[in-house]
């Protein structure tokens, strides 16, 4: 399918290239902040196997720069599939623009346009000014919830904040003794340590740190070449796995500007239920991972996922977006959208 063509057919071809690009994406989401993961392709002309590459760490080229250096001199009146719109700024690196421009590209398709200040419509609007055809939205929604933390730090100046729990079926994290390891099964700590990685930041109370003593680190084979910040509300005793830490007090917005400040684009709250309490309350959770066990404690009295009080009345229940629902192991993975 060449890019000149046109109708359903065409669009079905714009279609499976963004989401070879949306694939690409999300092999590098956790290592390019406080850049945006992103994918893209290059598909020459009349031909269909695309020439791939995604951004890589700060300093690095971007996305569309690693794709035409694939594609190299094939890049001629191709079409270049990019699931976030070109910068056409200088920043750590020259603007993708003019990459796209030197390599002749023909045609350019954009999944979302990027809301950074720095860009916020001049790539596409550069790109068509030089005679470029240019089409946005192709696979939109899916490049925008992929690049949701990205979308939203740039929006707001705060970072993506998901909010992680465990539990057992009857909602109870701990039993009243305190004691709670291991609620959720190893499949489930596994891709706990996953969504660690994917995370810029992941932020405790000072309770659970006295408590459990977590090191907060994302444990993977291969090691990751990157760990989250460590972030403490409260302070951390001295010489607990936490540290090095920041530690916060005060306006949990203003945490959330300062770390925004810092580049944190996703921030992992992992608890315990007092401060998981005062993110819902606050309304200041973007999405909630919650892993359930196949376990009962079977009263009152074991320890809820939130301490602290709740709706008064069914109108006032909290009501979410079941974003998906998957088993893990002995567990099930919940995830929802505020």
């Amino acid at each position: 399918m060449t890019e000149a063509a046109t109708g359903p057919a065409a669009g079905r071809s714009d279609e499976v290239h963004m989401r070879r690009a949306l694939e690409l994406a999300a092999t590098v989401q956790g290592t390019t902040s406080p850049n945006p993961w992103v994918g893209c392709v290059v598909v020459p002309r009349g031909e269909t196997d695309p020439y791939g590459g995604a951004t890589e760490p700060p300093g690095g080229r971007h996305a569309e720069v690693v794709a035409l250096a694939a594609a190299a001199d094939r890049s001629v009146g191709a079409t270049l599939y990019t699931t976030l719109e070109p910068c056409s700024h200088h920043g750590r690196t020259p603007p993708c623009v003019e990459a796209i421009l030197a390599g002749r590209i023909g045609r350019v398709v954009v999944g979302v346009l990027d809301p950074d200040p720095n860009v916020a419509g001049r790539g596409v609007d550069q790109l068509r000014a030089a005679g470029l055809e240019v089409t946005v939205g192709v696979e939109g929604d899916a490049v925008g919830e992929q690049l949701a933390p990205y979308l939203k730090h740039r929006r707001t100046g705060r970072p993506w904040v998901v909010l992680k729990l465990a539990a057992t079926l009857d909602g109870r994290t701990a039993a009243p003794d305190g004691t709670s390891r291991w609620v959720t099964g190893p499949a489930a700590r596994a891709d706990v340590h996953r969504l660690r990685a994917r995370s810029d930041a992941v932020l405790v109370g000072a309770g659970t740190v006295r408590a459990d003593d977590p090191e907060l680190t994302a444990r993977l084979d291969p090691p990751v070449e990157r760990q989250p910040l460590r972030v403490v509300l409260g302070r951390a005793p001295a010489g607990a796995r936490v540290h090095p830490a920041l530690e916060f007090s005060g306006d949990l917005g203003e945490v959330l500007d300062d770390l925004g400040g810092r580049g944190v684009l996703q921030l992992l709250v992992e608890g315990g239920p007092t401060v998981a309490h005062e993110f819902h309350a606050a309304g200041l959770v973007d999405r909630y991972v919650l892993y359930l066990a196949p376990a009962l404690f079977g009263g009152d009295d074991g320890r809820p996922v939130f301490n602290g009080p709740g709706a008064s009345t069914i109108e006032d229940l909290w009501r979410g977006r079941l974003v998906s629902v998957e088993p893990l192991g002995e567990d099930l993975r919940v995830e929802l959208a505020a």
